[in-house]
C-alpha cells in the first residue's frame, strides 16, 4: 500500500510536471506572439478588427502608401528621417464610425523603423483613390500635417517613433523594401517628400527618396511641429527674380535703374537693395564711365558693386548714416575727362540725358572727383541739380551710408556728342542740350547774323588757334583772306583754365568757328542756332573719324557744317616722309596699327598750312549761308 501511495505520487507529480510545461509553452507561446505582433489576435472576441481582417485576407488589394516622420526626440539615433510606410486605412461601422481606442491600444499607425508592405481591400482602395483625388487640391500643410490616409483626429506625435504599423493577419513574407535617407546638406523643402515608384499588378513597389518639387506637398520639418503659418509660407515661397538691376547691352555704358530700400556703403563702393529673403539674388559690378571697351580708360575708372541682400544676409545690409528724399545718380570724372569733347562727350551730356526728367531733385555721387572740374563746370552742374555733389571717396572717409529710393548708376550715353530722341528716356535730343548750355551760361545769340539786314554788321569768323599740334602755319594769311571775303575774323585764345562762361560767350560772339580737328571744335556747342563750323581734317584717311567726332554732332546740333581735308601739299609729312611712303599712297592702310600710332604720327605729327585758294572758296561757302533769305 505505502509503495502504491508512493508510486501513485511519482505519477501525479509527472502530470503535473507536464503539465506546467505546457502551461509554459502555451505562456510563452501567446507572450511572444503579443509582443512582437501586437495587432495580432488570438480569438475573434480580442479585437474588434478581426472582421476588417477576414476581408482583407479574401479580398484583392493594391498596397497604399503612409509618409511618417521620426521623433527627433524620441527615436533611435540615426532615424531622423522620413520613412515610406504602406498601412491600410482602419476600417469603422456601417455609419463609418471608428471603433473607439482603449487607452493601452496603440494606432493603426504606429512607430517607424522600417518598412513593411500591408494589402488594402479593393473597396477601400477605390474610396482612397477618391480621397486622394480630393486631397490634391489641399495646402501643402493640410496634406503634410496629417497625410492622406490619417486617422481622424492623429497628430504627429502619433506617428513619429521607431517601428512599422502591421496588421498581422494581412502581413504576407516580402522582402524589406530599401529607403533612402535624405541628406543632411538638403533644404527642409527638399526633405518634405519622398516619392514611391509604384508598380502595377499588387507586385512590389520600391520606394525611393528623390528630391522635392514645389508643386508637392511639404511635411514639418522632423522633430518639429510649425505652428506660424505665416513665417512657414513666407520661408517656403519659390524664389521671385526681380528684373535685373543692370542692363549690359549698350555699346558705350553699362547702366543699372533700380526702386526701393536703397543704401550706398560709400566705403565698399557699393549699392544694396535690400529685398526680402525670397527674392533671387543679384549682384554686379559696372564702371560709371560711358568708354565700355576702352581698357586705358576704363582703368582709370572704379567699380561700383550693385547688389541685393535681405536683412537676414550675412552680413547684413549697412544701416543708413543718412537718409536723401531725392534719387541718386552716380558717375566718375575719370576717365579722359581734363579734355573738353570728353568732359562734354563722356560726362555732361550723358549727365544731362540722364538727369533731366528729375528736373534738379536729384543728388549728384561722383567718383574720382578733382576739384578744379567742379570749379569749372559748376554753373552747369548747379542747373542740373540743386544739391551739392556728393565725393564717394569724402562719404567713403567718413564712413557713411547714404539710403535713396531710386539711383542710377552711370549714365546714358550715345554717340559722340549727340543725344538720340528715339534712345533718351525723356525724349530729349542734342538741340535740347545746346538750349540748356546757353541758358545755364546766360548766352545771348540764339541765331546767327544776317547779311545785309540792316544793321551793317559783318558775320564773324573765329578760328581756333593751337599751339602745340596741327599748328595754322599761316594763320595770319588766313585772317586777311577772311577780312577780304566779308567776315569780321579774329582768333581764339581761350585756355583751358578758363572759365566755362568766359569761353562759352566768346564763341557764341561766332558766326563762323573755323578749326583743325581736335577737342577745341567741342566749344561749336555755344555757336547759335544756325551757325557754321569749319572742320580742317588732317592728311592720312582721318574723314571719318572727323566725321563721327564733330561732323555728325555738328548737324545734330542744327549747325551747317563745312568739312575741308587737306591735301599732301598742306601737310608737314611731306618734309618728313618720301614721296612715295605708304603714309601717302595708303595712308589707311595705317589705321590698322592702332589709335597711338594714328594718334602720334598723322595727328600730332604734322602741322598745316591751307591752301589759300581753296580757302578762299570755303569762306564764300560760309558767307552764302548768311544771305537774308
Amino acid at each position: 500500500m505505502k509503495q502504491q501511495g508512493f508510486g501513485g505520487l511519482r505519477f501525479e507529480s509527472q502530470r503535473f510536471r507536464l503539465l506546467s510545461i505546457v502551461v509554459g509553452c502555451f505562456l510563452i507561446s501567446v507572450t511572444f506572439l503579443l509582443s512582437t505582433r501586437p495587432d495580432s489576435t488570438v480569438f475573434d472576441t480580442l479585437s474588434p478588427k478581426m472582421a476588417w481582417l477576414e476581408e482583407t485576407r479574401s479580398t484583392p488589394a493594391r498596397s497604399a502608401v503612409k509618409t511618417v516622420k521620426p521623433s527627433s526626440s524620441s527615436s533611435p539615433r540615426g532615424l531622423g528621417r522620413d520613412f515610406l510606410v504602406d498601412v491600410a486605412p482602419k476600417q469603422g461601422d456601417a455609419h463609418g464610425r471608428q471603433p473607439e481606442q482603449s487607452a493601452g491600444e496603440k494606432t493603426e499607425t504606429e512607430w517607424v523603423k522600417d518598412t513593411v508592405i500591408i494589402q488594402e481591400s479593393s473597396a477601400v482602395a477605390a474610396e482612397r483613390a477618391e480621397q486622394e483625388e480630393a486631397e490634391q487640391g489641399h495646402s501643402a500643410d493640410a496634406g503634410a500635417g496629417a497625410g492622406e490616409d490619417a486617422m481622424p483626429g492623429a497628430t504627429e506625435e502619433e506617428v513619429r517613433d521607431a517601428a512599422v504599423p502591421t496588421r498581422a493577419a494581412a502581413i504576407t513574407a516580402r522582402p524589406a523594401v530599401e529607403t533612402t535617407p535624405t541628406p543632411a546638406t538638403t533644404t527642409r523643402h527638399d526633405q518634405d517628400q519622398l516619392l514611391p515608384e509604384r508598380a502595377t499588378g499588387g507586385r512590389m513597389m520600391k520606394l525611393q527618396a528623390e528630391p522635392a518639387t514645389t508643386e508637392q506637398q511639404q511635411l514639418p520639418t522632423p522633430g518639429r511641429l510649425e505652428t506660424a503659418e505665416p513665417e512657414r509660407a513666407a520661408r517656403d515661397q519659390p524664389q521671385q527674380p526681380l528684373p535685373p538691376l543692370c542692363d549690359f547691352s549698350d555699346r558705350r555704358s553699362d547702366v543699372c535703374d533700380f526702386t526701393g530700400d536703397i543704401r550706398m556703403d560709400a566705403n565698399a563702393s557699393s549699392f544694396v537693395l535690400v529685398v526680402d529673403a525670397a527674392t533671387v539674388a543679384q549682384s554686379h559690378k559696372v564702371r560709371p564711365y560711358p568708354r565700355k571697351g576702352d581698357q586705358t580708360c576704363m582703368g582709370r575708372v572704379p567699380e561700383i558693386t550693385v547688389r541685393t541682400a535681405s536683412s537676414s544676409s550675412t552680413p547684413p545690409p549697412p544701416q543708413c548714416t543718412r537718409t536723401h528724399s531725392v534719387p541718386a545718380v552716380t558717375f566718375s570724372i575719370g576717365g579722359y575727362t581734363g579734355n573738353i569733347f570728353h568732359d562734354f562727350s563722356d560726362v555732361l551730356v550723358p549727365l544731362y540725358n540722364t538727369v533731366h526728367r528729375y528736373r534738379g531733385d536729384v543728388q549728384l555721387v561722383m567718383a574720382n572727383v578733382v576739384p578744379w572740374w567742379l570749379v569749372k563746370y559748376d554753373k552747369l552742374l548747379r542747373e542740373l541739380s540743386r544739391h551739392a555733389p556728393l565725393d564717394l571717396a569724402v562719404a567713403a572717409a567718413k564712413g557713411e551710408t547714404h539710403c535713396f529710393r531710386h539711383a542710377v548708376v552711370s549714365l546714358r550715353a550715345h554717340r559722340e556728342l549727340i543725344i538720340e530722341r528715339d534712345r533718351s528716356p525723356d525724349g530729349l535730343a542734342t538741340p535740347d542740350f545746346t538750349r540748356f548750355i546757353r541758358r545755364a551760361l546766360s548766352l545771348p545769340r540764339d541765331a546767327p547774323t544776317r547779311l545785309a539786314d540792316g544793321t551793317g554788321r559783318k558775320p564773324r569768323l573765329l578760328i581756333i588757334a593751337r599751339h602745340r599740334t596741327r599748328i595754322l602755319l599761316n594763320l595770319g594769311d588766313m585772317l586777311r583772306v577772311a577780312e577780304e571775303a566779308g567776315f569780321e575774323a579774329a582768333v581764339s585764345e581761350s585756355d583751358v583754365g578758363d572759365s566755362i562762361s568766359r569761353v562759352g560767350a566768346e564763341i557764341n560772339s561766332a558766326d563762323v568757328l573755323l578749326g583743325v580737328h581736335g577737342a577745341g571744335l567741342t566749344n561749336m556747342m555755344f555757336l547759335a542756332p544756325g551757325a557754321t563750323l569749319v572742320q580742317v581734317v588732317p592728311w592720312g584717311g582721318l574723314q571719318w573719324i572727323a566725321r563721327m567726332d564733330y561732323g555728325d554732332p555738328a548737324e545734330a546740333m542744327g549747325l551747317r557744317y563745312v568739312q575741308y581735308e587737306i591735301g599732301v601739299e598742306e601737310s608737314s609729312l611731306k618734309d618728313t616722309y618720301p614721296r612715295g611712303h605708304k603714309i601717302f599712297t595708303d595712308p589707311t592702310s595705317l589705321h590698322k596699327k592702332g589709335f597711338g600710332f594714328m594718334r602720334r604720327t598723322l595727328m600730332d605729327g604734322q602741322n598745316i598750312t591751307l591752301d589759300l585758294g581753296r580757302f578762299r572758296g570755303v569762306l564764300h561757302q560760309a558767307l552764302g549761308n548768311y544771305l537774308v533769305q
